[in-house]
């Protein structure tokens, strides 16, 4: 009955339309005032959960990748896509992936990669020939990758929700390769959409004009490497190298590119604060909502019904991918890192999983509900760029599915794909 209260308590409230972080503190104090126990402890646990000097990592990431977008990084990281992949017929559909490869290793952020990649893209695929619907598609589906890519926040909130054990650098380097993995199966079905529709080809760049571009873009690339290569020298933490990446990218927008204005900062800073506000609250109340859930012995219950299930961690992994599947198209990815991840960790031992390689799995799973109704964010960002209704895309992308499904039960089922580049690495 004391779990019944707290998952069914914490499923109404979100069902009543309350934010998912309010609904996480809401359900811990009901039940807290079923068990008995004092509020106070609930309270100095949602203290003690944002309280933690890595969570800086994730206000700093969100700012310099939001610094990037508006600053011009998205449009010049377009033009660089332009030079490798723009003359193939179906050209553009490539380009908008591998600029979401490029930029998503600057902002993290799926919904980010969509508004920036797909405010110039979408547009300009339609003005080129491109199905409306098919732009929107291709722009959400290759928005995936910067889940997968540093500077991932996600992979920040991950660690911090398994106890702060999980080396982010290593969650960084395992998501590497995944990554990779999806944007070229997606490139590889859009060639095969845009051979079969006869869709347009680019025109090749000019050698000088394509050196001016790769030029022009290099101060922003810098920035992926400040965030990667001071971690992995041990010059920064993940935390100090999002700091620097905020500094450094701030200069190059304001005095390099200048393509944004002084005045404009204090608006975005607005807009970072608003964002990372949220997930902080959702961090701190999460944290109480997993000590509820310690008290009454969830994640050991939780075991004893997997392993009553099967003992086997090839299908516990197929039951967990169904779960997250299932569960990642009725709520955002971060609460679901927060509240699953704590729950999980103890099956991870008894199965011998390990911890990195799961939570990328945990990421790419989740990142597709991003795309899937009736919740989406992605898709829904993407249908309003786009200006086509969440109905018609959900009918349209689910061809695009296919390799990502593809991509998700392949770095399920060979953890190498995942843990090769951090034991390269140390």
């Amino acid at each position: 009955m004391d779990i019944l209260v707290l998952l069914g308590g914490f499923t109404i409230i979100c069902l009543l339309g309350v934010p998912v972080a309010y609904a996480l503190g809401l359900a811990s104090i009901l039940a807290a005032l079923w068990i008995d126990l004092p509020l106070e402890a609930v309270m100095l646990k949602t203290s003690d959960g944002m309280d933690n000097f890595p969570l800086l990592a994730i206000p700093f990431f969100v700012l310099a990748g939001a610094i990037m977008a508006e600053g011009g990084m998205a449009a010049r990281l377009i033009n660089v896509a332009k030079i490798f992949v723009g003359f193939i017929r179906g050209g553009l559909a490539l380009v908008n992936i591998l600029a979401s490869t490029f930029f998503g290793a600057i902002s993290g952020s799926s919904v980010a990669d969509t508004a920036s990649v797909g405010s110039v893209m979408i547009p300009e695929m339609i003005r080129n020939g491109y199905p409306r619907l098919f732009a929107v598609n291709v722009t959400i589906s290759g928005s995936l990758q910067p889940l997968l890519l540093p500077p991932s926040h996600n992979m920040v909130i991950y660690s911090l929700a398994a106890g702060g054990s999980i080396s982010i650098a290593h969650l960084f380097l395992g998501g590497i390769i995944p990554a990779l993995m999806l944007g070229a199966s997606l490139m590889i079905l859009c060639l095969i959409i845009a051979h079969r529709e006869g869709y347009p080809k680019g025109e090749v760049i000019p050698f000088r004009q394509a050196l001016r571009i790769i030029l022009d873009s290099i101060w922003g690339m810098i920035t992926v490497v400040i965030i990667i290569g001071g971690i992995l020298t041990g010059v920064f933490t993940p935390t100090e190298s999002g700091a620097v990446a905020c500094v450094y990218a701030l200069l190059v927008t304001l005095f390099v590119y200048r393509d944004y204005k002084f005045s404009q900062v204090p608006l975005l800073l607005a807009r970072v604060v608003r964002t990372v506000g949220m997930v902080m609250i959702m961090i701190g109340f999460s944290v109480a909502f997993g000590y509820m859930m310690a008290l009454m012995q969830v994640p050991a219950k939780a075991t004893e019904f997997f392993l009553h299930i099967s003992e086997n961690k090839y299908m516990f992994l197929l039951w967990v991918n169904i779960l997250l599947l299932l569960l990642g198209t009725f709520m955002d990815l971060a609460p679901m890192l927060l509240i699953c991840t704590p729950l999980f960790m103890p099956m991870l031992k008894t199965f011998g999983i390990d911890p990195v390689h799961f939570g990328i799995v945990m990421i790419l799973n989740l990142g597709i509900g991003l795309l899937t109704p009736p919740v989406g964010p992605t898709m829904v960002v993407g249908c309003a760029i786009g200006k086509v209704s969440m109905e018609a895309v959900a009918r349209s992308i689910m061809v695009f599915y296919i390799p990502m499904i593809i991509v998700l039960l392949l770095v399920t089922y060979i953890p190498g794909l995942v843990l090769w580049l951090p034991s390269l690495f140390g």
